[in-house]
């Protein structure tokens, strides 16, 4: 029986700190399900539109064949588990704050579905600082943010910017500066 576990989130955008925990979850499972979670809620403040992070998603993880697949999902984490057979989910951890946060979410999971396992990743020391959020202000701000996404996310970001025109440029210094 094939070991499949989901890898839920925003992934608005996907950082490398993402990537490294789907690399990781490969070392203990057959397969990862990335799943880009859609919140209504949230769609205004989204860089990306759902379609555009999973299109995003399968292209940087098209290398990893039949072991990384990316879907979309709305709703509770715990009925897309169900609905896929999925009984382990994994949340990456970068600092103790995260801690705290998880722990609800994965208590919360466990009473909903009692057979869902959550397996918490550490994040890797360089990757411990890097969130969606964190990259997106250093990037509206024109941080250099080329090492913390890969580089498909950074063009796509970019072209974002470029799309947006002058109401959406960089507030100080130079795109791809430090």
């Amino acid at each position: 029986m094939k070991r499949i576990a989901m890898y839920a989130g925003s992934f608005d955008p996907a950082t490398n700190g993402h990537l490294d925990i789907v690399s990781r979850a490969l070392n203990l499972f057959d397969e990862v399900l990335v799943a880009v979670a859609f919140n209504p809620d949230k769609l205004g403040a989204s860089l990306f539109t759902p379609d555009e992070r999973v299109d995003l998603l399968r292209r940087i993880f098209a290398d990893q064949g039949d072991r990384v697949r990316v879907d979309a999902f709305h709703g509770l984490l715990v009925s897309e588990a169900k609905r896929r057979g999925v009984r382990v989910v994994v949340r990456g951890l970068r600092a103790v704050s995260d801690y705290e946060y998880e722990l609800q979410m994965a208590l919360m999971n466990r009473f909903l579905a009692s057979e869902l396992e959550t397996v918490f990743l550490m994040a890797s020391q360089g990757h411990s600082f890097i969130s969606s959020r964190l990259v997106k202000e250093v990037w509206s701000l024109g941080g250099d943010i080329r090492a913390l996404v890969p580089g498909l996310v950074y063009e796509a970001m970019n072209a974002k910017l470029k799309s947006a025109g002058a109401a959406a440029k960089p507030k100080a210094g130079k795109r791809g500066s430090g």
